[in-house]
Formats: structure tokens, sequence, C-alpha cells
């Protein structure tokens, strides 16, 4: 009898032990999870071949290299991925050559504190979204020596999001990972695609990130933090303080167009964040407010007026 209680005593003692190993093991993978939490949708519509498998292909490597690549030094919990949206839509696809040109939708997202919304961070379309792609390719990144466009312009874009939502978090908190990204259109620049020139266009992968660090556009940065971290995630403690702060990280956005007017990021920002500005600002806060979040916003985007209307209302 003694012998049978002392043989439970143990087995309870080793399960324990077991339970508390696989505990902290399971705590220690969930803060060590990968950046990024990325869905990719390909849409071929455009294309006349039918054997169109190589997509199915290309979407699981591309999903499995932004998700289960680790991008940064620190420390992601699971809940914590940042979410994000590639959708790709290709206008045409050379079968012997590999050669895929097609148009890439990106957006990224964060969460609001203290609610169930998800705010868009970072939205842009990229019409240069064109590779080279086998379904034997193996999607690998050496940021010592870059030699594809693909993973070029995927880790080009991880560095993109991480550099953003670190900005959204403290102020200018994303330059470490924005230089990354920085360096990754330096190099991309001798394999030949289009999107990574100096200067050929101000929407490009180098004209965005170029504009985005200069000091002069500083205003838009201090906008990305004040707008998510001061504004939106105080407002559901205190809806007037977080739509005041959103006021006037406007007015930083006004200043950063003041200071780069050929810059497109401010326009872009008024078209990936109007129908929450409407939410926010329509029939809402003071008139005077409302009047003068309508003048910063239609002076940067006037094409948008039918939404920045609402606002008066």
């Amino acid at each position: 009898m003694n012998n049978t209680w002392t043989y439970r005593a143990r087995m309870k003692r080793m399960w324990r032990v077991l339970l508390s190993l696989f505990l902290v093991f399971s705590f220690q993978q969930s803060l060590n999870a990968q950046e990024l939490q990325a869905k990719v949708v390909i849409n071929t519509a455009q294309l006349s071949n039918t054997k169109t498998e190589i997509f199915d292909a290309l979407k699981e490597k591309m999903e499995a290299f932004f998700n289960d690549h680790q991008w940064t030094d620190l420390q992601f919990r699971d809940r914590e991925r940042i979410e994000c949206n590639f959708n790709i839509t290709v206008s045409s696809w050379d079968e012997s050559q590999g050669m895929i040109k097609s148009t890439l939708l990106m957006t990224s997202s964060r969460p609001v504190f203290n609610s169930s919304y998800n705010t868009t961070l970072y939205s842009v379309r990229d019409g240069d979204f064109q590779f080279n792609f086998q379904p034997t390719d193996q999607l690998e990144w050496n940021p010592e020596y870059v030699d594809n466009n693909l993973t070029a312009m995927m880790a080009y874009y991880a560095y993109m999001i991480i550099g953003y939502d670190m900005d959204a978090m403290s102020p200018l908190g994303g330059t470490k990972y924005l230089q990354t990204a920085e360096n990754i259109v330096t190099n991309a620049q001798s394999l030949g695609f289009p999107g990574w020139s100096s200067f050929s266009d101000t929407k490009n992968r180098f004209g965005l990130l170029n504009d985005y660090l200069d000091g002069s556009m500083e205003d838009y940065r201090q906008l990305v933090y004040k707008y998510h971290r001061e504004g939106l995630d105080q407002m559901a403690d205190n809806v007037e303080t977080g739509r005041k702060a959103i006021a006037e990280a406007l007015e930083l956005l006004e200043a950063s167009k003041d200071a780069r007017t050929m810059s497109q990021l401010p326009v872009l920002f008024t078209e990936y964040k109007r129908d929450e500005l409407v939410n926010i600002f329509s029939g809402k806060g003071t008139s005077q407010e409302r009047e003068t979040v309508y003048d910063i916003l239609f002076g940067i985007n006037a094409s948008l007026s039918e939404y920045w209307d609402k606002i008066k209302q």
C-alpha cells in the first residue's frame, strides 16, 4: 500500500513538472511569434491561360515567406502580429519565362486599444509588381545579396509594414526598420525591374519611402503616432479627447503637405482614412473643429469632396 502511494505521488510530481515545462514552452513560443500575419489573394481573371495552378504555389510560398520569417529582433506575441493583406491582380503571364506582371494592393492594419475595431495603418497600390516565378522556386531572403525581385519586393513591404506599425506605437519608432527597407531599395535598383528607380515616379517604392524618411516630412511621421496612439487609442476611454487629438494630428498632415508639396503621402493618407475620418467627425465635435478638419482635408485632396462634405453636415 505504501509503495502504491509512493508511485502515485511520484507520477503526480512528474506530471506537474511536465505541465510546467509545457506552459513555459508555450509562453516562449507566444513571445517569439513572427511579426506578420499576412494573407495573399491572387486574381487571374484577366488571363486567357486556364492552367493557372502556378498561382496556388505562389500564394502558398508568399504567405510562408511573410509569416514564417523572423524580420526583427522584437518579441511579438501571436495576438500582436500585424495583419496585412496582399491583393495581386495578374495582367500577364509568360509561362515559358515565368514572367508575371501584376498590380498589388497592399494594406496593413492595427487594432485600436480597448475596442474590436481595426484601423488601416498603411495602404498602397503598386502598379509595377513584376517578377519571375516558377513553382519549384524556393523563396529565401538574404539581405546581403539581393538577386530576386519578388523576394526583394516582399521584404521591402515587410519592413515598411513593421516600420509604420512601430511609428504608430512611439514617435519615429520605426526608423530602424524603414532604413532596412531603404537599403533594399538601393540594392534592388540593379535588378532592372520597375518600381525601384529614384525620382522616376513619386508613387513608386523609392518615391514613397524617400518622402517618408525625408527630414522635411517628420510632421507626417509624427502624425502617424499622434493620430493612432493619442487619438484612436484614447477614444474608448474619452471620445472627445481622442477626437481632439486626431484633429490636431491632421494639422501635422497639412504641415507635411506644405513642406513637401509633391509628396503623395498626405493624399494617400486621406484615401485610406476617408471613411474613418467621416465617421469620427460627421455630426460630432464642435462646428469649429469640423470646419477646420474639412478645410485641411479638402485642401489636401479635393477629389474626395463628397466625403468631406459629410463632415460639415
